[in-house]
């Protein structure tokens, strides 16, 4: 039996949930499909992440896509405050002024801190860690509650789920496509989203697209038991030279060596070394002792070579619209993505969130 749908949605965590509840929305009389490689959607990265909404997460040019995404995620209750620190060791000042003169003009909320200021927001804090800056806005995000909430909209839109069905074959077919699973069963539809996240280039290649470079790239996370334990209040702390973050959850740390390790798309699983790493480090920044690894995990994150997302039509392939690349940030810049992405899909006039959004910044073509 063969299905048909006028948008096929390919890729079922964070941003092709959240990409089908806006086309839903934006399209009421359009079909969509959003078909999902394995049984739970959102297995592999979404439902690994320790995400965060952090303003200056990604950079400069994911910054607009964060803050717009801002009001959406507190107004529906996806944000708990927590604040971050980037933490810098005595003789970094020319990092830290660097650090802020990037995010000058970005509309971003940030402030350097001396010792005296920092020292008392980090409990067990070690000589020689003098400097930060100091994000008050940064909060924990519902990652399960956000990614629920998509799944939600999208089928209260009229969108069919259809799990477990992995993508074999991406043909031409007229002026539309043709899928074929990897149990033999066939869907037609008149176009097709790329938001498979770490098999982005992979689902490329099937559809005859050039791929772009999207690499996959292992971050893990360990949950530790410490004396003392991590304090509710404690502040998300980041590592300015990018070696570490952690923060509090739920009595324990979370704790990752920020690790970007290349990877096939694969159901990713944490290493030993990371974790060692990454406790070693730590144990450099506060005197606490680490008691047990209670957890670990790891995740893929997938950049485009410029660490830029990729939202747009293929340059050469009619009908296959990639909405890949999201790195580390692509639960923190849902909402603003999605609605952005499907405006981009539908030839819709920029809203509100969307409208200080630059097309060209995240386009595929930019890769020639």
């Amino acid at each position: 039996m063969t299905t048909t749908c006028d948008i096929a949605v390919i890729g079922a965590g964070m941003a092709g949930a959240s990409i089908a509840a806006e086309l839903a929305a934006q399209a009421a009389d359009a079909s969509v499909l959003l078909i999902e490689a394995e049984r739970q959607p959102g297995y592999h990265t979404t439902g690994r992440s320790a995400a965060f909404w952090e303003e200056c997460y990604g950079g400069p040019p994911i910054v607009p896509l964060t803050l717009a995404s801002g009001p959406y995620l507190r107004d529906g209750g996806f944000l708990t405050t927590r604040g971050a620190l980037y933490v810098a060791r005595a003789g970094d000042e020319a990092e830290i002024a660097a650090f802020m003169d990037r995010f000058a003009g970005t509309g971003v909320q940030i402030r350097a801190l001396d010792r005296a200021q920092l020292a008392p927001m980090i409990p067990g804090l070690r000589p020689g860690w003098d400097l930060a800056i100091h994000e008050p806005a940064c909060a924990d995000i519902d990652v399960a509650g956000l990614h629920a909430h998509y799944l939600a909209l999208a089928r209260d839109g009229g969108v069919t789920l259809r799990a477990a069905s992995r993508i074999a074959a991406l043909e031409r077919e007229g002026t539309g496509w043709r899928l074929r699973t990897e149990d033999g069963a066939e869907i037609r539809a008149g176009s097709v989203v790329n938001a498979a996240g770490a098999w982005a280039d992979t689902v490329a290649g099937l559809a005859g697209a050039r791929p772009l470079g999207i690499a996959p790239l292992r971050r893990t996370v360990a949950q530790l038991r410490t004396d003392p334990p991590a304090p509710a209040s404690l502040p998300l702390v980041l590592d300015l030279a990018g070696r570490f973050y952690f923060k509090p959850e739920s009595g324990r740390l979370w704790l990752s060596p920020h690790d970007e390790t290349p990877s096939p798309p694969c159901d990713a699983a944490a290493e030993e070394l990371d974790v060692a790493l990454a406790i070693d480090r730590l144990e450099q920044v506060v005197d606490w002792q680490v008691q047990a690894v209670e957890r670990r995990w790891a995740g893929l994150r997938s950049f485009a070579p410029d660490r830029r997302p990729v939202y747009g039509w293929d340059a050469w392939v009619p009908g296959f619209f990639w909405f890949a690349g999201q790195g580390g940030f692509g639960i923190q810049t849902a909402p603003a993505a999605a609605r952005f992405g499907a405006q981009l899909l539908l030839g819709r006039t920029r809203d509100a969130m969307t409208d200080g959004l630059d097309a060209e910044l995240y386009a595929p073509a930019r890769f020639g």
